[in-house]
Order: C-alpha cells, then sequence, then structure tokens
C-alpha cells in the first residue's frame, strides 16, 4: 500500500496580519492540493489521506466549500480520503453536510471520499481505513477510541485517520480537547496511525506521524510545507516514510540587535542572504539595540523600506529598537528655540523606559529628523 498524507489545509484562512498579501496566501493553499495531486502522481501513489481540517472554519462561503474540490477533481486516478477536523467539525450544516448533498446531486466527484462515521471502510483489496469523526470543535473523549474494537478481515492493512492531540503541553489531560492516546497504533494493530492537528511535520511512533500542514500558515510553526510518502509492504510491516515538499512560502522569526551603522550593513546582508526568492519569503523581525537618528533613519530606508519591498511579508517589532539621538543629530533638527526644545523633550521622553508613550515620542523624535532632512531650505530659530 502506498499512499500520502497531509492534514490542515485550512481552505480559507484569513491572514489579516498579511494586509494587501494574504490574498496571495489563501491562492496558495488551493495551489497546494495541486501539488499534492501531481507528487502523489509522480509517486504512484494512488491514494491521498486528508487527516482532518479541510476547510478553516465551519460555515465556508460556497465558493470557498466548492474551491477545494475542484482541484482534487483534476486528479481523477488519485482518490481523496477527507475527514473532519477541530476547525471543520461535522455539525449540522456544517461543510460535511454540504458536501454530502453535493454528493447526492452527483456534484461532488467520485474521487473524493468522506469519511463521516467511525467504522472502517475498505479503500484496496486488503486495506481497510479506520476514520476518527469530530462532530464538536472540542471533544474531550478520544476520538481514535473505537479503533481498538474495530473489526477487519485478518491479514488487512489497518490505517487509522484522526485529527487530534498526542501531547497536553503541560495542562490536565482531562481537560485536552481531542486528546489522542499516543499508543493507539499499538493498542488498535494499527499499521500506521495518520494524524492532523499540529501543523508541523512530527513523528511520535514509527507507525504514528503528524504530515504537518503542506503551506505553512504561521511563523510559530516549525517544519511545516511537507507531506508524507507512506509505503506499507504488509501488515504489520514497518512502514517507510519519505518527506515530500510541497510548501512554497518560507516562514521565519528572527531577533537582530543594532547599534551602529555597521550593524545596519550587517542585518541588511544577512536578511538578503536568507533565501534565493525574497518574494517567497515571509520574516518577523524583532530588533533591539539603540540608533543615533541618523542611523535609524537609514535602517529605516534600508531594512523597512526596501527588504519590505523584497520580502513577501516583512513584519518588524521595533519595542526593543530605541533612539539615541547624538548631539549632531538634534543640532541637525534646530540649534536652539522652540523646534530645539521640542526635539529634546521628545529625546528625553524616548529615553524614559517608564513612560508608556515612549515609543510614540521616539517616532515622532524620527520624523522630526527625517523631515528637517528633507527640507530643501531648513529654518532655523
Amino acid at each position: 500500500m502506498r499512499f500520502v498524507h497531509t492534514s490542515d489545509w485550512q481552505i480559507g484562512k484569513t491572514f489579516a496580519f498579511a494586509e494587501e498579501t494574504a490574498q496571495t496566501l489563501r491562492d496558495e493553499r488551493l495551489d497546494m492540493i495541486t501539488r499534492l495531486g501531481s507528487l502523489a502522481n509522480q509517486n504512484e501513489a494512488p491514494h491521498i489521506l486528508v487527516a482532518g481540517d479541510v476547510y478553516d472554519v465551519e460555515t465556508p462561503a460556497e465558493k470557498t466549500l466548492r474551491q477545494p474540490i475542484e482541484r482534487m477533481r483534476a486528479f481523477e486516478t488519485i482518490t481523496w480520503h477527507l475527514i473532519p477536523g477541530n476547525h471543520d467539525p461535522h455539525t449540522p450544516r456544517g461543510p460535511w453536510e454540504r458536501l454530502c448533498r453535493l454528493r447526492e446531486k452527483a456534484e461532488l466527484p467520485p474521487n473524493i471520499r468522506l469519511h463521516l462515521t467511525p467504522e472502517a471502510a475498505q479503500i484496496a483489496e486488503t486495506v481497510f481505513l479506520l476514520p476518527a469523526i469530530l462532530t464538536r470543535r472540542h471533544a474531550f473523549e478520544d476520538p481514535t477510541g473505537w479503533m481498538d474494537n474495530a473489526v477487519t478481515p485478518q491479514g488487512a492493512i489497518r490505517i487509522g485517520l484522526a485529527h487530534g492531540s498526542i501531547a497536553t503541553f503541560g495542562t490536565d489531560p482531562a481537560t485536552t480537547p481531542n486528546r489522542i492516546a499516543p499508543d493507539r497504533a499499538s493498542s488498535a494493530c494499527l499499521d500506521y496511525l495518520a494524524l492532523g492537528d499540529w501543523h508541523g511535520q512530527r513523528e511520535i511512533g514509527e507507525r504514528t506521524w503528524y504530515s504537518g500542514t503542506p503551506e505553512t500558515d504561521d511563523f510559530s510553526v516549525n517544519d511545516g510545507g511537507s507531506a508524507l510518502l507512506i509505503d506499507i509492504e504488509g501488515p504489520r510491516a514497518r512502514p517507510f516514510v519519505t518527506k515530500l515538499r510541497t510548501g512554497r512560502f518560507t516562514w521565519l522569526r528572527l531577533e537582530e540587535t543594532v547599534h551602529s551603522l555597521a550593524a545596519i550593513d550587517i542585518l541588511e546582508a544577512r536578511l538578503r542572504s536568507l533565501a534565493p526568492e525574497l518574494a517567497t519569503t515571509l520574516v518577523w523581525l524583532r530588533v533591539g539595540g539603540a540608533l543615533s537618528l541618523e542611523a535609524r533613519a537609514q535602517y529605516e530606508s534600508r531594512i523597512r523600506d526596501a527588504l519590505g519591498s523584497a520580502f513577501r511579508v516583512l513584519r518588524l517589532d521595533e519595542d526593543g529598537l530605541t533612539p539615541d539621538p547624538t548631539e549632531a543629530d538634534l543640532a541637525a533638527i534646530d540649534h536652539a528655540g522652540f523646534v530645539r526644545a521640542a526635539a529634546d523633550r521628545l529625546a528625553a521622553m524616548a529615553a524614559d523606559t517608564d513612560n508608556p508613550r515612549r515609543h510614540v515620542a521616539a517616532s515622532a523624535l524620527q520624523r522630526l529628523f527625517v523631515l528637517t532632512m528633507q527640507a530643501p531650505d531648513p529654518v532655523r530659530t
């Protein structure tokens, strides 16, 4: 048995932080389905198992509901096996009920199989799929518990498909929703347990894997942007797992400190070397340090503006970057008079770590400096 394991497509995710890039990121999640189908064909894998969260919400718009269906329709030789997740549980009037209505009207392609009941389903001559079904966003019983007693013919390959959390991350297991026993593959005699929910790819055991989301969708995700190609030679044979790169975009979270123009040179060079194609890279950069007003102007031009245009997204956290105006900076604004007095007061406010408006003051001081430098004939008082 050979198949592709994927999960957490979350079609319709909004990416509100990305502003004008949000639509591109949404579209890429659909294009990713085409890449999955092509990879399955290239690797002669006739089945793709999607371990939940096909959609991002329980009430997707009609177009959002149909878009992934049309991508899957294009791969007639591949059977796509879908189950609900915690973002799109099988609820009344939810996406799965709507997809069932499409199936009744013969508008759902025959190569898409909806697994909506916890019962063994034959998917190949000697292969049975055991799907775990979420009927609400947060369930406090193990959705895979029924698999231990699921009956399949002797000698069949048993594959579990589920969406939930193996770990509690320090919380009370009794209050951890969609909690899956880490030894389920063993207790249910599964040859492989295909999991979704964690967006980073992760091996839990030789028979239990999270595929991760095939297109990374958050700066906190590690090892996303992939799927898994699974080969199982026969019942109880150890599965052979191959990682398949599916993602187009790279998401990076970085932290840097700058104190001088030389440090800005280094930062710019480092950022430009992150990827051969910066337009497919999203960066969340936390910057600390202290810069003179002149150096800050260079930083804003070269990092915020230039690299902000080069990267697909450059998200800056500059709370730790403080102004360190030199006498030359302040003199460039004004030597004396009310403008200089305002600059001195802003500089003092920006340096006061206890002042809740210090960042506003720092921004105003920098703006005052830039406007002064841009003026063709600055007026001195």
